[in-house]
């Protein structure tokens, strides 16, 4: 058997393979090494800037610092609310090794309950390691000594200190001043939408309610910062820049605390408010809900039992009554009405009445309107009608005028519309209008409709600061002020006696009312107070100086023709509720007072008396602030 010869290899052939392969290779070096070249050119040359940010951006750091927040004082300086330092028990999550071991161990010394672990927990989840989370909040000078002695027992466990605001008046404020708590969700997105969260980065408390809300801007101040730079992890190595923070600034209220305090005592606890002014300007001197509540319990976190609780009661608290409370005005309206009554030609100054007790609707044979008084006033003019507080003689101007212009002039008083008082917590109330029954309701405006508008009943509320602002329209002669809190801000650094004095906000005068109108409606007012048969001459008597007011019993529920009220055999929830509005003195008018009782029966016999109490108080203080 033959062997096949193998192939003689061709090694001219591979020669030339590898040379080409080699020359290949080459190229693909030279080609790559041209672009890595090329890319670094780039990155070195081109880029470097953008890289050099960048690196510095994961380098350092800027940490915002928040600024301390403005006081609140009175008119006569005395602080309302301030920043007092409190003590936390914070907790350095990477410093300890065990921290459920940690938290059993710290309840021999301190109470930690399950809510509060929870909510520590929780706050661990969502913070870096190396910082620092408070555990407990508010200790006091006892919970701090006795970590204090155990503290080197607790590696990553320490106390620290802060700024936290507090209300030193308590309940007596909470309406007007309202309170700041921890910045929610809701606030934190509404923050964004007004381009204004980078302002809060390190702020942990914002305003919740009344003028803590309304001037937040003012009060928080600028949030400053520093340059940090910082390891991989992120833990802070030194400090590159720092810029400190703009204080919030300080501001100065109309509200005179110690009337204020005399007031929320005159009240002691009833259903209702006070509101006092002053007239030439309409700086509000106290306004006063009650019941109220302590907002420090806010400002630490309240807890979700007691939220309940203020949410439960019945006598509802946490609604400020002098904006947000919505009543039938009654007669406090009926000098208002006069004004425009007379200026309609619906009236004039000698159109005299007789009032058998009731009036009617001309040709018909609906039932009676009934007067307060059954057997009526006899003969009654403009000014009587006011005096004696005249159902029937209202019932007729309201017929003459219609709905259309009674609710015109009464609006231009402010009814209907926002005060312009500077909180947000206020309701508009309701001027009944066509057009608002036909959208509210879905039916037309009746005449019957109008009959007990006449008199602040039927569909017509208001809220006890719209009564007041009215009121302080009638004594300025159609002059409209809205009432305000703030009186002056402090620029930082300055002194209490140099101020930036607030504006007053002006809405559109009342123009083109007789002199005489208006002194027929005021002079009606004093004799109310100091006439013979003035309804609220009795609270009046013996008083050293004269002055004007209008009282009003507003119905709560309405009475069958034949009914007759009888308080003896209602519930409390169901009886009247009482108002007064005045001002003093007659001749030179320096408070404006409103009050609302509710359920408390007759506005001349419960309100007037409180009312009273008001003038003399307010006038008191007035006196020895100009003395000083």
């Amino acid at each position: 058997m033959k062997r096949k010869r193998s192939q003689i290899r061709d090694h001219q052939a591979e020669a030339r393979l590898f040379k080409s392969r080699a020359i290949v290779a080459f190229v693909g070096i030279v080609v790559m090494m041209l672009v890595l070249v090329a890319n670094l050119y780039n990155i070195q040359i081109n880029q470097y800037q953008d890289y050099k940010t960048r690196s510095n951006d994961n380098r350092i750091k800027v940490v915002p610092i928040a600024p301390n927040r403005g006081l609140i004082y009175d008119r006569n300086g005395i602080l309302l609310a301030e920043n007092r330092p409190v003590f936390n028990l914070e907790v350095t999550p990477e410093k300890v090794k065990d921290m459920d071991a940690t938290i059993q161990a710290l309840r021999q010394y301190l109470e930690i309950s399950p809510e509060r672990e929870e909510a520590f927990n929780r706050d661990r989840k969502r913070t870096r390691r190396f910082k620092s989370i408070p555990l407990l909040t508010q200790l006091t000078e006892d919970q701090v000594a006795i970590f204090s002695v155990h503290q080197h027992k607790f590696p990553g466990v320490e106390i620290a200190a802060n700024l936290k605001r507090f209300y030193p008046y308590g309940d007596v404020l909470t309406h007007v001043i309202g309170y700041v708590s921890r910045i929610n969700d809701r606030d934190m997105r509404r923050l964004i939408r007004e381009e204004k969260d980078a302002n809060y980065q390190a702020t942990r408390d914002i305003g919740k309610l009344g003028i803590e809300r309304y001037y937040e801007d003012i009060l928080h101040g600028t949030a400053g910062y520093q340059e940090v730079e910082v390891n991989s992890r992120g833990r802070v190595l030194r400090t590159l820049k720092f810029v400190p923070p703009v204080p919030g600034k300080d501001i100065v209220l109309n509200l005179d605390i110690t009337l204020q305090l005399k007031v929320h005592k005159l009240l002691d606890g009833r259903r209702g408010s006070a509101i006092i002014l002053d007239p030439s300007d309409n700086g509000v001197l106290a306004m006063v809900s009650s019941p109220s509540y302590d907002p420090n319990a806010f400002v630490n976190g309240i807890s979700g039992k007691g939220y309940r609780a203020l949410l439960e009661d019945k006598n509802r608290p946490l609604v400020n009554r002098a904006t947000l409370g919505i009543y039938p005005p009654a007669s406090t309206v009926k000098p208002f009405i006069a004004v425009g009554a007379l200026q309609e030609g619906v009236i004039t100054t000698k159109t005299t009445r007789n009032d058998p007790g009731y009036w009617r609707i001309p040709n018909s044979k609906t039932r009676p309107f009934r007067d307060w008084l059954r057997w009526g006033h006899g003969k009654v003019d403009i000014v009587k009608a006011i005096e004696e507080s005249v159902d029937t003689f209202y019932y007729q101007i309201a017929y003459d005028m219609g709905i259309d212009r009674l609710s015109k002039w009464m609006m231009m008083f402010g009814f209907g519309d926002y005060t312009g008082i500077d909180i947000f917590e206020e309701s508009k109330a309701n001027m009944p209008t066509r057009e608002w029954k036909m959208a509210r309701h879905r039916t037309p405006w009746y005449q019957g409709d109008t009959i007990p508008v006449g008199i602040g009943q039927g569909y017509w509320t208001a809220t006890p600061m719209q009564i007041a602002k009215a009121t302080s329209v009638l004594v300025n002669r159609g002059e409209v002020l809205s009432p305000h809190l703030l009186r002056a801000t402090i620029n930082n650094g300055d002194s209490f006696d140099h101020q930036t004095l607030s504006e007053v906000d002006s809405r559109p005068p009342i123009t083109g009312v007789q002199e005489r109108y208006w002194d027929i409606a005021l002079e009606g007012m004093r004799r109310v107070n100091h006439g013979v048969k003035g309804t609220a001459r009795r609270a009046f008597t013996n008083m050293p100086y004269q002055s004007g007011g209008k009282s009003g019993t507003a119905q709560v529920f309405s009475l069958a023709e034949d009914e007759e009220y009888n308080a003896e055999e209602l519930a409390e929830h169901l009886k009247d509720h009482a108002l007064f509005t005045g001002f003093a003195p007659f001749e030179n008018p320096k408070v404006v007072v409103t009050v609302v009782l509710e359920n408390a029966g007759g506005g001349s016999s419960n309100g007037a008396p409180v009312a009273r109490q008001l003038f003399d108080l307010a006038l008191a203080e007035k006196e020895e602030s100009e003395e000083e």
